[in-house]
């Protein structure tokens, strides 16, 4: 199984697409340093984040945090058709106050360890019809189209996070998962900054390192070296935010030295800790 990656930048505050695969495909496993929604409107399609596994419905949507490695497993020859969002954090991050966070839906779904958000009726009411007009926005050339596209695409956020928050949506839980693998990747989580070895994880959970080379990176698509060296990225690029010094952000996520951080930093974002600094 090859290695994962990360797929694409994102240079806009967000990005939509609605794409159609009329012939059966594979995906490898990937990651990115954005948000992803997915809502699926045909397929024979699960879902795989994190350790985690889903029977995706046609309705159904996808959230996936920065960071978190996925993939769709397509098992038939139905044409799988998705509308995708790429949203920026920081974008989000904009609209969050005492009343409103946008990023709650994210949250939520982190917290809960549960990717997809099924619709309790067949429209979705006021959901659904955010989405049709938003999709419809994309083929849209008339007067302010990108300024239209761009609220329709606020009121999408607004009404999907109002129905989490009101529960007209269902969190649903993973169908097919490892539980050893789900509970070291818990594991590894909480103790991202700490000195952690392959033979140490196989002593806690009782495992051969061997099996559980194996295992992680069947389940996950990717090895437990660089799943830290992910996790504990997107932890340093959290801190930079919040104005944590560089270099102390450097060794309390773990790296041994400042060129080795800030090589891995710019190879996984684009661009080095100071640069994104002073881009801040």
């Amino acid at each position: 199984m090859p290695e994962y990656k990360k797929v694409g930048y994102l240079t806009t505050s967000f990005k939509m697409f609605h794409l159609k695969d009329t012939s059966r495909r594979e995906f490898h496993y990937h990651y990115l340093d954005f948000h992803k929604i997915l809502i699926l409107l045909g397929g024979d399609v699960t879902y795989c984040i994190e350790g985690r596994t889903y029977q995706l419905a046609p309705g159904d949507i996808v959230l996936v945090n920065a960071g978190e490695v996925h993939k769709p497993e397509i098992h038939s020859d139905l044409p799988y058709e998705r509308i995708i969002l790429y949203v920026s954090p920081d974008f989000l991050t904009e609209y969050a106050g005492e009343d409103c966070d946008l990023s709650f839906c994210f949250k939520q779904a982190y917290r809960e360890q549960a990717h997809i958000l099924r619709l309790q009726d067949s429209k979705g009411g006021r959901l659904g019809a955010s989405i049709r007009a938003l999709d419809a926005s994309l083929n849209d050339d008339d007067y302010a189209a990108a300024l239209h596209h761009r609220l329709l695409f606020l009121e999408f956020m607004i009404q999907l996070n109002r129905a989490a928050l009101h529960h007209h949506i269902e969190f649903v839980g993973d169908s097919a998962s490892n539980e050893k693998i789900l509970s070291i990747l818990t594991y590894l989580n909480a103790h991202l900054t700490e000195d952690l070895s392959i033979d140490d994880l196989a002593s806690r959970f009782y495992l051969s390192r061997s099996y559980l080379m194996h295992t992680f990176k069947a389940q996950t698509g990717y090895t437990i070296g660089g799943y830290l060296l992910t996790k504990r990225l997107f932890l340093a690029k959290e801190l930079i935010a919040a104005g944590t010094p560089i270099t102390e952000v450097c060794y309390s996520c773990g790296f041994q030295n400042y060129s080795t951080f800030s090589r891995a930093y710019k190879k996984s974002f684009g661009e080095s800790p100071r640069d994104y600094r002073q881009s801040l």
